[in-house]
This record gives structure tokens, C-alpha cells and sequence, in this order.
């Protein structure tokens, strides 16, 4: 497979320049003018890819040199850039952050770079910004998109600071941006205006087209073919629980338990909706737990259903999230406890300080299952831990792994193509590791 595509890897400084919001309403006005445009997402995240999903209209999947790994990566790029005219590939925090960064992930596949910067406090000091991000890895510098631009004059001496790199864009300060909370971006889905705020910030999006169209074309190829997976899940049906309480999923997660055979099927356990009789196991991604204790906690029907699926001994893996809601109680951030289904002893409490941040490895028989932690709760358990993860690259330990009858369950977010076989022997038979 080898198809050439425009491409580039939008990036910043920092965290909170804007790059999500960039990215977003470049791609909405590129889909708008006829473009078919395919967005990617660097690094762990899932609320950004929710957004960036909705201003392009297509899902977003993970690129991550680490935790998506180099081969998995080049082969989710080569397969976009067959049936679509533009790849954006947002990165995560500042450019050379992390290990790998962002910056390793551009030079690793060619992409060359689209520099964000917020102008806000500042005019011919940006061009010094850019060229040391260009300079320091260095890295293939496209241009530049200055974000919360004051005025038209303003602009004008950004571009003349710029020495020679192309000012691609321009986006004025906006009375609207995307809201926040304290995991990041809303979920679009609690946005009734989403799509009116994404066209309004892709329409003050002032693009210089033909600086656009002058950008070279970049070729992806995946010239390895990839054995098919064997089909361990396969006669097997999973349920997943997906709502707004449980959306933190990667998209390469569902498409891993396919490939491995099994049928899937959704419920909901924030509409009370009980987990189906007739599936063999059950998967509780992570999400927003605590924005809807109330209602989980009133979700009797869910509850028995969870506890009788674990009675069963059905396999069960419950990360983050979908761990919260299955301890005794979660404790919110105004102090108030709200029962859960109560298959893990210990209860759940909820705190203003980030808890566990960054990338994580669980050490399976099976390999290394790959994936992240992020969250701002802490369970209080007496239940004895089966495993640990480790940190990446540090190799501190990371995040407890706990074991209770055919419940697997942790704050760790795994990404299962990193081990298919490990992901199928846990839902096999809850003995992943």
C-alpha cells in the first residue's frame, strides 16, 4: 500500500495554545470545502479524538510510537491515506514533549509540522518561538496557525516576524470556546449547540488557501503485510457498556475484539439497561462515573445484572470508570456517597488533585499490554492486588490490577492491539496475566 496525501502534524509550544481547537475547525472548514479529511490523534487521550470526531465526521484513532507502536502506526496511516485528501495528526502537549514526542512521531513518517501559537501577549516575539521549535530537534516546519489573533494589524506583524515560514492561518479570539472539565474537553454528545460552535470558530478560521495548497504531499506506505489475528474471541459475544457515563473507548479497541472474532453488542448502564443474558463477557470502559452517581446508583437493574454476570463467573474488565462503578460506593466531589454495585470492596473517593497521569505497560504472560492511566479519584480497598503496572519510561510502578473471581479490574486504560492475546485470554477467562 503506498498513497500520497497532504499531511501534517499540528503542534504547539505547550499545552493550552489551542491546538485542539485548531485542529477542529481546520479540519471542519476543509471538510466543508470538499475535502475528505482523515484526523489523528498523538498520544492517550480520548476526549480530544470525541472532538475532533465530530468537527471531521470520521473517527479519530491513536498514533503513539510507544503505545500504538511504529508498525501498527505507519499501517493506520497508509490505510487513510488511500480514500481521503488530507491527514491531520494533532499532538499532545508541547512538541518535543514526552518520550517519544510528538516531534519523534513527525520525523518518524515525514510529516512535517504545523506550528500553533497563541499571539495573545505577544506580535514579533512568535517568530522567535517558531524558529526554535523548527531549530531545536529540528523538525520540518510548514507554517504556522497564530491563534487568538487581536486584530488584522496584528496579524500583519506575526507574518512579518515569521523570517521566510509561511503564516498559514490566522483565528481570532473567540467569545465561545470549547468547554472543559477537570479530564479535559467535554464530551460533544453534552454540547446541544456543538456543531454551530464548530462551524462559527472553522468560519473565523481565516486559511491563506494558497499557502495551503502549496504544501507537498506526503507518502505513506505499509509495504509489511500484517497476519490476521487469530480468531481466539471468535464464537464469543462481549458486552460493552457505551454511554455517557462510559465513553472513554478506543475506536482500535472495538475494531482488536473483532479482528479476534468476537461480536460485540452495546448497553447502557447509566438508562438502567441490564447487562444481556446472553453474552460471555462484559467490558466497562472508563469515562465519567462521577458526573453521574445519582443516576448509577438509582440503576438497580444494572447493578443486579453486573453481580449476577460475576456469579456467573462471565469475565468481566472494568477500567477506570467502569471500576469506580463497581465499588461499594463513590464519593463525590461535594462529599456525598452514592452506592455502586459493590463487586470490588472499598470505596471510590473523588479529589481536586490529578491522581496518575502517562503512559503504562501491564506485564501479561501473553507480552506487554500497552495503554495509559489518567484520573483524579483514589479506591480505598483491602482487596489484595494481582499485578501492577510500570510506567513508561520510567519503570516506577504504575497503577494496582486487581483480581476478584472473573473481575479484572484497574485505573490502567489498556490499548488492546498491544497485546491481542493478552486482551482475549482476559475475557476468556479473566486469566490475562
Amino acid at each position: 500500500m503506498n498513497a500520497s496525501v497532504k499531511a501534517v502534524l499540528v503542534s504547539a509550544v505547550a499545552s493550552g495554545q489551542g491546538k485542539t481547537t485548531v485542529t477542529a475547525a481546520l479540519a471542519r472548514k476543509l471538510v466543508r470545502s470538499g475535502m475528505r479529511v482523515r484526523v489523528f490523534k498523538t498520544g492517550p487521550d480520548f476526549l480530544d479524538p470525541m472532538m475532533l470526531q465530530q468537527a471531521a465526521g470520521m473517527p479519530v484513532q491513536s498514533l503513539d510510537l510507544w503505545m500504538v507502536g511504529p508498525a501498527h502506526c505507519r499501517k493506520l496511516l497508509a490505510e487513510a491515506s488511500a480514500d481521503t485528501d488530507v491527514i491531520l495528526i494533532e499532538g499532545v502537549m508541547g512538541l518535543y514533549d514526552g518520550t517519544p514526542s510528538s516531534a519523534d512521531l513527525a520525523r518518524a513518517f515525514g510529516v512535517p509540522v504545523l506550528a500553533v501559537i497563541d499571539a495573545s501577549a505577544m506580535a514579533q516575539t512568535a517568530g522567535a518561538l517558531v524558529l526554535g521549535l523548527r531549530d531545536y530537534g529540528p523538525v520540518d516546519l510548514a507554517g504556522v496557525i497564530a491563534n487568538r489573533v487581536g486584530s488584522p494589524g496584528h496579524a500583519r506583524m506575526i507574518r512579518d516576524a515569521m523570517r521566510g515560514v509561511p503564516l498559514l492561518a490566522t483565528l481570532a479570539r473567540q467569545e465561545e470556546s470549547l468547554p472543559e472539565r477537570h479530564l479535559g474537553l467535554v464530551q460533544p454528545g453534552e454540547i446541544a449547540s456543538i456543531d454551530i460552535l464548530l462551524d462559527r470558530i472553522a468560519d473565523a478560521l481565516v486559511l491563506d488557501m494558497e499557502a495551503w495548497q502549496a504544501l507537498p504531499p506526503v507518502a505513506f506506505t505499509d509495504e509489511h503485510a500484517v497476519e490476521p489475528l487469530e480468531p481466539l474471541l471468535r464464537g464469543k459475544t462481549i458486552a460493552v457498556a457505551r454511554d455517557a457515563a462510559f465513553a472513554f473507548l478506543y475506536p482500535a479497541n472495538l475494531d482488536c475484539l473483532r479482528e479476534l472474532g468476537a461480536e460485540l453488542v452495546f448497553f447502557s448502564p447509566l438508562e438502567n439497561q441490564p447487562v444481556p443474558a446472553q453474552v460471555d463477557a462484559v467490558y466497562l470502559p472508563g469515562g465519567y462515573p462521577e458526573l453521574h452517581a445519582q443516576r448509577l446508583s438509582q440503576a438497580q437493574e444494572w447493578q443486579a445484572s453486573i453481580r449476577r454476570a460475576h456469579a456467573e463467573q462471565r469475565p468481566i474488565l472494568a477500567e477506570c470508570g467502569g471500576m469506580m462503578a463497581l465499588a461499594d460506593s463513590l464519593i463525590d466531589a461535594s462529599g456525598h456517597a452514592w452506592p455502586m454495585a459493590g463487586l470490588l470492596r472499598g470505596q471510590v473517593l473523588m479529589q481536586k488533585r490529578l491522581a496518575a497521569l502517562g503512559s503504562q505497560g501491564w506485564a501479561t504472560p501473553q507480552g506487554q499490554l500497552r495503554g495509559h492511566a489518567f484520573h483524579y479519584s483514589r479506591l480505598e480497598t483491602d482487596v489484595a492486588l494481582f499485578a501492577r503496572t510500570i510506567k513508561h519510561p520510567s519503570g516506577d510502578a504504575g497503577e494496582a490490577i486487581y483480581r476478584h473471581g472473573s473481575l479484572t479490574a484497574s485505573y490502567f486504560h489498556a490499548y488492546f492491539p498491544s497485546c491481542p492475546q493478552a486482551v482475549a485470554a482476559l475475557f476468556l477467562n479473566g486469566a490475562g496475566a
